[in-house]
């Protein structure tokens, strides 16, 4: 399967396919041998470093591997960091690629390492993560986390072709694999009724990943949803900002719990909560909550989100970058498949949304 991001001169495909295939698709992109830094974290190093860097050297490439550690403290200056000392060190120039390998981690840590140095190298995603192949890998977004919030320091990089092989959700942890559900349900929230009704007849072996087939055709929909979307607004000026769905309750979230207490799904899902009672005080006869609400809330969350003080996530909100001056914008839905952004969410509401958000 091949699904194309069109933009213009940046235009690219995304790709469906093993691991195995990066090589040859890498000639295909026009990348000629020579040499590529690996990026890629512990858990993902053990399971599909050896077999590409074998494949790749086998086409004649010559491998240098970064090996960083896992989780969402990795997106940060220190480890954007150790990508230049590695690369700089080890003489980079501008024709040598940049692999990402894994979750959506390393796809923005990677991505923004190759947007940066020497004014751009070329960029490979190869996303290993069901939240990155159907979502972070597709679209250019790149970034680092800072002390402020998250995602704030980064640009827009669109790679040379992703390669997601959906065989690498196999070794995936199974927190990992619902959480990255929730960008799939959130796809078909915003944009994709039938890919919604897909999920809501088959729930369960979706969120289980109990069928491969079914499982690669909705991660197929979702990655068709996303392209969509930045194929209309590559860098987020209009309409891309409906992607956000959820986000400026779960980046709050995930700043105020600490990076890692939940991950970015399950804040994501907690957030899509909040936003479908914002969106339901406004349109009680377009949407039905409830059928909406049983398909987000089939996403579970590990922890107690209701321990995390209100006032202190809304503070958090401030910094949110879909927001303008001082007011802090959320993306709502009017019926299922038509989003909107907009500011006029009164902060009382916002609490009774994240009280909503809690309460399963």
């Amino acid at each position: 399967m091949a699904v194309p991001v069109d933009l213009g001169a940046r235009s690219y495909t995304v790709y469906v396919r093993s691991l195995s295939a990066v090589p040859s698709l890498m000639k295909e992109a026009g990348l000629e041998p020579g040499r590529c830094l690996l990026v890629t974290d512990e858990n993902v190093a053990a399971h599909y470093r050896t077999p590409l860097v074998k494949g790749l050297s086998d086409a004649g490439w010559t491998v240098r591997s970064l090996v960083l550690p896992p989780g969402e403290e990795t997106k940060s200056a220190s480890c954007l960091h150790t990508i230049y000392d590695e690369a700089l060190d080890w003489g980079v120039d501008r024709q040598t690629p940049v692999l990402a390998l894994g979750g959506g981690v390393i796809g923005d840590l990677a991505g923004f390492a190759a947007a940066t140095l020497l004014r751009g190298l070329p960029l490979v995603q190869l996303p290993t993560s069901l939240l990155a192949q159907v979502d972070a890998s597709v679209g250019g977004k790149t970034a680092i986390n800072h002390s402020t919030g998250k995602n704030l320091i980064g640009a827009f990089y669109q790679p040379q072709f992703v390669c997601a092989d959906p065989t690498t959700l196999d070794t995936l942890p199974m927190r990992e694999y619902t959480s990255g559900m929730a960008e799939v349900v959130k796809h078909a929230l915003i944009k994709d009724p039938p890919l919604f009704a897909r999920l809501e007849d088959n729930l369960v072996s979706v969120m289980t990943h109990k069928d491969r087939a079914v499982a690669s055709s909705v991660l197929e929909q979702a990655v068709r949803v996303k392209a969509k979307v930045v194929n209309a607004d590559e860098r987020e000026k209009g309409r891309r900002a409906i992607l956000n769905f959820g986000h400026t309750f779960a980046h709050a979230l995930e700043r105020v719990a600490g990076y890692g207490a939940f991950t970015h799904g399950e804040a994501v899902a907690l957030g899509m909560r909040a936003g479908l009672y914002l969106s339901h005080q406004r349109h009680p006869d377009s949407l039905n909550r409830d059928r909406l609400d049983h398909v987000i809330d089939a996403i579970p969350v590990q922890d107690d989100p209701s321990a995390v003080p209100f006032p202190e996530l809304y503070e958090a909100m401030s910094a949110d970058k879909k927001n303008q001056g001082d007011t802090i914008r959320f993306v709502l839905l009017r019926q299922l498949g038509e989003a909107y952004l907009t500011g006029e969410v009164p902060k009382q509401q916002a609490r009774h949304a994240w009280n909503f958000a809690c309460s399963s």
